[in-house]
């Protein structure tokens, strides 16, 4: 043997045992379509090649490799996924779980949304749940307003951080980066459709701040605008869209040339506002309420086609997760309105696909069927670039490559039956208030719990020396003047109250309490309702028992049965007289 020849096999040696060279990888290839390819080419026969989730060739000559797996299309349309970029996956939408709103979205050929609804502690959690499931790709905003400011009358700022200064913005966003949001959502419109007293409104100096240094991180800002001026105010300020249609009044031509200027698209999501969209209820003209709805939405058609003549981009989103605004069939819905609207079927099919990516900033990666594009596509039986209404004949949805509903898809995964996480054990120490970063013992965000609206009760929590040593938590407060004023904090059990912790270990929950006398209570939050037990409490320290025997449902016509393996959160708050003051000390918050 050759000196040569045992160099080289002590180098295999050093270098382990030699793997078998991997198998090619899996080529799929649709065969026979129709092709809507997005790019506004005229749609033709063509064979799109597919391989680890993107798309190799496409062409009229394109041949498929021996022992590719043939999708023969012959006869049916296929286009790019849909996109939806405004919903909320909200426990009070339709459908109401994240699994079923992922299903619906799927069965709908949506295949990218955006998901406004999440506070940034939940983002982590959410995407190992979604890893799990048949799903479109989900894009996660960080949501900022105002003080007193739509999105923050009801959340606290570990769910909606609040900015009134170019300081503020600029702060909020770095603090954001630790989450990694895919966009920000900018609440920067007070107006409540002239059916409420208005919020507050961001000014531009903020909002300008706000998209100057989102942009630095690479983030898109879309922002809740349903008005005129504060739609202009908005393009001036660097907005990349609107997330909504306006619709107080028309556009004059010089309005829409600034728009148009500055390069800021629109996503009307006029299926949230649709006046039709309930047929137990009809709209009745001589109604001043029904006039008022009519007009608004008359105005935002009327500013989507003049924004469109334009050439403003035009995006879809629907609102979806608000009432009567289900998830899937809205966005269907949507491109059903924008043909209303004076879009061409193939305009408003461009609209949710090339379109909404460029809006997002993903048309490198998809949105078109092109080469080197995710293969992220839909299959129809009719021609929806032609007749709008053959949106409703899906045959199949392709996620990656994969079909994923229809055709030669699988089942659905037993992940989207489930309505939660599977629940899991926690330790027995759920704060101790010895963190100094507003972290539980469990390494969880304390969530402030105040009332909402826009008188809303002042809410300060923080941790502060105990005397007998160590730390507690301060809860001071000043109660807003409306009946039953409430302020507290909540634990979430698992970051982002997402995943539902099992405490049936356990008989219930000790704690530390002091505080001044006003009506204060326990409540065990959780997946299917609320529980909860009274607390008596009194200047001087005390230890209380809190046993789940004692817990009540809370605030619900029909109460679930308490089962302890879904508990999301340990809340502990008061209320006192509206105008007031209360302050609570909590410690060793603890499962015995």
């Amino acid at each position: 043997m050759t000196k040569q020849f045992f160099v080289a096999l002590a180098a295999i040696g050093a270098l382990g045992a030699v793997s078998a060279p991997s198998p090619s990888p899996q080529t799929t290839a649709i065969t026979g379509a129709m092709v809507f390819d997005g790019t506004g080419a005229a749609p033709k026969v063509e064979t799109v090649l597919i391989q680890n989730g993107r798309i190799v060739a496409v062409g009229e000559t394109v041949k498929p490799p021996a022992g590719a797996t043939i999708i023969d299309a012959h006869g049916k349309a296929l286009t790019p996924g849909l996109y939806d970029l405004h919903t909320h996956w909200t426990p009070g939408g339709e459908p109401a779980t994240v699994p079923q709103i992922a299903t619906e979205y799927v069965k709908s050929g949506v295949t990218t949304v955006n998901d406004f609804n999440e506070a940034p502690e939940a983002f982590a959690p959410l995407r190992t749940w979604l890893g799990t499931l048949a799903t479109p790709h989900v894009n996660f905003a960080a949501r900022i307003s105002t003080p007193g400011g739509h999105g923050a009358d009801w959340a606290d700022q570990a769910t909606t951080r609040w900015v009134n200064t170019p300081e503020l913005a600029r702060a909020a966003i770095e603090d954001l980066v630790r989450y990694k949001p895919d966009l920000i959502k900018a609440f920067t419109d007070g107006w409540r459709y002239g059916a409420s007293p208005d919020n507050t409104s961001m000014d531009g100096w903020t909002l300008s701040a706000l998209t100057e240094a989102a942009h630095q991180q690479h983030w898109k800002v879309v922002t809740h605008t349903v008005t005129v001026d504060r739609g202009v105010l908005a393009a001036r300020s660097g907005v990349d869209s609107l997330a909504h249609g306006m619709q107080d009044r028309l556009l004059t031509s010089e309005e829409v040339a600034a728009i148009k200027k500055s390069g800021m698209a629109e996503i009307p999501t006029l299926a949230v506002y649709d006046p039709n969209k309930d047929p137990k209820h009809p709209m009745n003209p001589s109604d001043p309420k029904d006039a008022q709805r009519l007009n608004k939405f008359a105005n935002a058609e009327k500013n989507v086609k003049m924004l469109y003549d334009a050439g403003v981009r035009i995006a879809v989103g629907t609102d979806a997760g608000m009432p009567m605004t289900p998830h899937g069939s809205s966005t269907l819905h949507e491109l059903e309105l924008l043909v209303q609207s004076g879009l061409t079927p193939s305009q408003a099919l461009t609209a949710a696909t090339l379109e909404s990516a460029r809006v997002i900033g993903q048309d490198d990666d998809r949105g078109t069927i092109a080469v080197g594009k995710r293969a992220d596509l839909d299959l129809f039986e009719g021609r929806p670039w032609e007749n709008i209404a053959d949106i409703h004949t899906l045959a199949m949805t392709m996620i990656d490559g994969k079909p994923v509903w229809g055709m030669q898809a699988p089942q659905f995964p037993a992940t989207n039956s489930a309505t939660t996480m599977p629940s899991v054990a926690i330790a027995a120490q759920v704060d101790d208030f010895e963190r100094a970063d507003g972290r539980s013992s469990l390494d969880t965000l304390r969530v402030d719990t105040p009332d909402g609206g826009l008188d809303r009760t002042v809410e300060i929590s923080e941790v502060v020396p105990r005397e007998e040593g160590g730390h507690a938590l301060l809860i001071s407060a000043r109660m807003a003047t409306k009946k039953d004023p409430y302020a507290g904090v909540a634990v979430p059990l698992t970051r982002g109250s997402v995943q539902p912790a099992d405490v049936r270990a356990f008989h219930g929950v000790r704690l530390d309490i002091r505080g001044n006398a006003c009506t204060d209570r326990l409540t065990i939050n959780g997946v299917t309702g609320a529980w909860t037990a009274p607390l008596t409490v009194s200047f001087t320290w005390k230890t209380v028992e809190i046993p789940f025997t004692s817990l009540q449902p809370q605030g619900r016509r029909h109460p679930k049965e308490w089962t302890g393996n879904d508990v999301t959160q340990i809340e502990v708050g008061g209320s006192c007289a509206p105008g007031t003051k209360l302050w609570l000390q909590l410690d060793n918050l603890t499962l015995y």
